[in-house]
């Protein structure tokens, strides 16, 4: 690939340059090569087959472990001012505050996951407003990290696990709460905080959520439920190695590598596209090579109901943007994959799709 046209698809991948600039100054009419080989990844189009573009996955890096992964018990994320924040998915995605004990906040996902917010993020150095996603307005700094997954697994006996994954070269801390939640932390690839946890509902989520928190909602609440883990966009230093990581360690299934990235099944749970971006999105300064890190970019829940004039209409009476993503698939009215993206009080990228457990289907 010749440096210009590299440094035109750098451009483009920054999001400064539209679709339609792109294929503008490729010379290539949307007819003959639809949009759709550039909406996801990168490694569309010219640079389909180019070696840094290799599609070969990586060796599992060890052993798999048989464990099946059944539910997501929770997500955490540090952010600037939590209780905006949890205003805000309250009102939004009619999340329910289950508790706030004035230093986080502790959210219901529907009934099927949890959120728990944390304040006292602070951005790091050098730290600027993000670039506009593939067409829109720049989106305001990002004051928000999601630092911790807590997924459930099957079967689960605790000695067992621990010892598996000590024979795989992890470390585990086991942190366990109340009388039937027990769990382990350990380290990804990138170091990210991954905990695996026996996946009991029976003192999770139990009863009425009745919580309040300090900020008031930022708006009138919708009448929206949110019934599904459509994505989340996971960006890491080398993605083959984290695919294969997951794919020993939880049994998620890997779809087609695309050359930078690939969509992962999480069992019945949902998906997650993990991609190669080393977490320098969002605000915060591209690390160095020799620095390995990993940040979710962003994360898609589906919704019900769906209806994309609606739903547009909605975040825009908010005071909300609407960032249209089809996938490339075309007319968002039409198109087999509809969403639209926003952006929360700290500057994180929410998407919200119109997929669901029976229209399950690939967003990558």
């Amino acid at each position: 690939m010749s440096a210009d046209l590299a440094r035109l698809f750098g451009t483009f991948d920054r999001g400064r340059l539209s679709r339609r600039q792109l294929l503008a100054a490729l010379g290539i009419a949307a007819v003959v090569r639809p949009a759709s080989a550039f909406a996801q990844g990168q490694c569309g189009g010219a640079r389909a087959g180019t070696p840094e573009c290799d599609p070969t996955p990586a060796k599992l890096p060890f052993e798999p472990t048989g464990w099946r992964t059944v539910l997501l018990d929770h997500f955490s994320c540090q952010v600037a001012d939590y209780p905006k924040e949890a205003a805000f998915y309250a009102a939004l995605m009619n999340w329910k505050v289950r508790s706030d004990d004035g230093k986080q906040a502790v959210l219901d996902i529907g009934d099927w996951a949890g959120l728990v917010l944390r304040g006292g993020y602070q951005p790091p150095a050098g730290a600027e407003a993000a670039p506009a996603g593939r067409g829109g307005a720049p989106r305001p700094p990002r004051l928000a990290v999601f630092d911790n997954v807590c997924w459930g697994i099957e079967p689960w006996d605790a000695k067992h696990v621990e010892a598996e994954l000590r024979t795989r070269g992890l470390t585990p801390v086991a942190d366990n709460r109340g009388k039937d939640f027990e769990s382990f932390h350990v380290k990804d690839p990138d170091g990210f905080d991954l905990q695996i946890s026996n996946g009991s509902r029976r003192n999770r989520r139990q009863g009425a959520a009745s919580g309040k928190t300090s900020a008031s909602a930022p708006f009138e609440p919708t009448n929206w439920k949110t019934v599904w883990l459509d994505h989340i966009s996971f960006e890491v230093s080398n993605y083959k190695e984290t695919v294969a990581f997951y794919t020993a360690l939880l049994g998620w299934k890997p779809g087609t590598d695309e050359g930078s990235q690939s969509q992962c099944q999480i069992g019945e749970v949902g998906d997650i596209i993990i991609r190669r971006g080393g977490g320098g999105r969002g605000g915060a300064p591209t690390p160095p090579p020799t620095t390995r890190r990993a940040a979710m970019g962003h994360i898609a829940f589906g919704i019900t109901p769906f209806d994309p004039d609606q739903v547009k209409a909605e975040l825009e009476k908010r005071g909300l943007n609407a960032r249209m993503d089809t996938g490339g698939r075309g007319d968002i009215h039409t198109a087999s994959y509809k969403s639209y993206h926003t952006t929360t009080p700290n500057g994180f990228d929410l998407q919200i799709s119109a997929t669901n457990r029976s229209s399950r289907t690939p967003t990558a």
